[in-house]
């Protein structure tokens, strides 16, 4: 029986998990890495991944696996309803998408289509906790901090450009909604801050986070930075972490003072992009990030998450007016998402970056969870749609999701598995589970399988025990 952790509980884990992170010396072997070749290991098929991050649970029956459209009608039963928009084609033969997703249906001959993610069932569904999965490939809560999947490949890889930090997450904020439980993912844990993500919350203001406040000038930014050292030393840092962890929190600070000064930096100006691309990625926050992370990747990144940021009961959080909302949610990213991809391609960076689309679990109108593993309701639903806000995809499903990639290796033009036509509209062809999707990930960077640090004396590996294994059906 799976525990049935609540928030509260979640949050006591993972604030330990953080608390022996931060007490954990260098995690050893200190000189395993990613880019020491070991046998039977392949040459990688990318150097940079972007991961464009669909919070708040986007329903896959609803975007990119449509199923039969019901219009709307009061006093209609509640159990019809699969798809509540027309599906319209891609340029992949007898592949539809949702309809309002036309742009990025004309690039999928540029990538792969999964339709058959299944999300772990955690017990009682928190988008906190599967989303903490989905970036780690853990369980939560853990006994340590968990490294997010860019951090990972942040130890393994390093920069690929000096001076642009290995890490960079694009539109998350800690002042809406679930701010602590997001925070557990969001870190390097016991491999060091130094592999920890670079905020910018607001990427139309990108620039300001790579040169100090108006007013400063070096000295003074000198003394703030002995400041910080200070306050390393002498904060709950100095007196509970070890050597490594404030070796690599000051190393952290050291690389931000070396974008600063870096010509690079001026890949953050989103001011300088020509007005017809920065037309097309100007949808909000979520659009101007996906420019960023073009400008970013093409200046030689390492790892760029850009999300639409989880809030509770907004986004992709549809638990009432689904329908109006998605309306919005893929305006939001279609355009972008779709020049992202051809921007990329046509500068010839597209064939070594891989890019993923992807969301904690999916949702629809009547079940909650999976049919055969019962989870808490936590919406009421009813049976006869009285009102229009009921129309859309308000409970949580994870049986079947869906998961975009391109670039880096991964196969063109190509859909994998498949779910039902009728509720449950749940997987029935090639399951993929998280260990599998990172585990693709970091084949195609080359970083090796067995890759793991001993942590409170046992190994730690990028997948649960070392045991994910990549979908190759998936790559080139």
């Amino acid at each position: 029986m799976k525990n049935r952790w609540n928030r509260r509980e979640f949050l006591q884990k993972t604030s330990a998990a953080t608390l022996a992170a931060m007490a954990a010396s260098a995690p050893l072997p200190s000189l395993l890495s990613g880019c020491t070749k070991k046998i039977g290991q392949t040459n990688g098929t990318a150097d940079t991944v972007i991961l464009l991050w669909m919070a708040g649970g986007m329903a896959h029956t609803e975007t990119f696996d449509p199923k039969r459209y019901t219009p709307f009608e009061t006093g209609m039963e509640g159990n019809r309803v699969l798809s509540t928009f027309k599906s319209v084609p891609t340029v992949l033969d007898g592949i539809h998408f949702s309809e309002g997703l036309e742009s990025i249906g004309k690039v999928m001959d540029k990538g792969t289509l999964i339709r058959s993610y299944v999300a772990a069932d955690l017990g009682h569904i928190l988008h906190s906790r599967h989303q903490y999965h989905w970036h780690t490939c853990y369980e939560p809560p853990q006994t340590v901090a968990a490294p997010h999947i860019g951090a990972w490949i942040a130890k393994e890889l390093g920069p690929k450009n000096p001076v642009i930090p290995a890490f960079i997450d694009i539109g998350q904020r800690f002042t809406v909604g679930e701010a602590e439980e997001l925070k557990a993912f969001h870190t390097a844990g016991f491999l060091g801050n130094e592999y920890g993500p670079f905020f910018i919350p607001d990427p139309s203001q990108g620039l300001e986070s790579v040169r100090p406040p108006v007013g400063m000038d070096a000295k003074r930014f000198e003394r703030r930075n002995q400041l910080y050292n200070d306050l390393i030393s002498n904060g709950p840092m100095g007196e509970f972490g070890s050597d490594y962890q404030k070796e690599s929190l000051k190393r952290s600070m050291e690389q931000a003072y070396m974008l600063l000064n870096s010509p690079e930096a001026k890949a953050f100006n989103l001011t300088t992009e020509p007005k017809e691309s920065y037309d097309i990625y100007n949808t909000g926050r979520f659009g101007l990030g996906c420019l960023l992370a073009k400008r970013l990747t093409q200046q030689g990144a390492r790892f760029i998450s850009v999300t639409t940021e989880y809030e509770p009961f907004f986004g992709w959080d549809t638990h009432e007016n689904g329908h109006t909302r998605l309306e919005g949610m893929k305006k939001m990213i279609d355009g972008p998402v779709a020049q992202l991809i051809k921007d990329l391609d046509q500068s010839g960076h597209l064939d070594r970056t891989l890019i993923i689309l992807a969301s904690e679990f999916s949702r629809d109108m009547m079940v909650e969870g999976r049919p055969d593993a019962k989870v808490q309701e936590q919406v009421n639903q009813p049976e006869i749609l009285s009102d229009m806000k009921f129309y859309g995809m308000h409970r949580h499903f994870t049986d079947g999701c869906s998961i975009l990639m391109f670039g880096g290796g991964i196969k063109r033009g190509f859909v994998y598995g498949k779910t039902a036509d009728e509720r449950p509209c749940k997987t029935i062809e090639n399951p993929v589970k998280i260990d599998g999707i990172h585990q693709t990930i970091y084949h195609a960077l080359s970083i090796a399988p067995d890759t793991q640090y001993e942590i409170e004396k046992r190994p730690f590996y990028t997948t649960p025990d070392g045991k994910g294994k990549a979908v190759m059906d998936l790559l080139a």
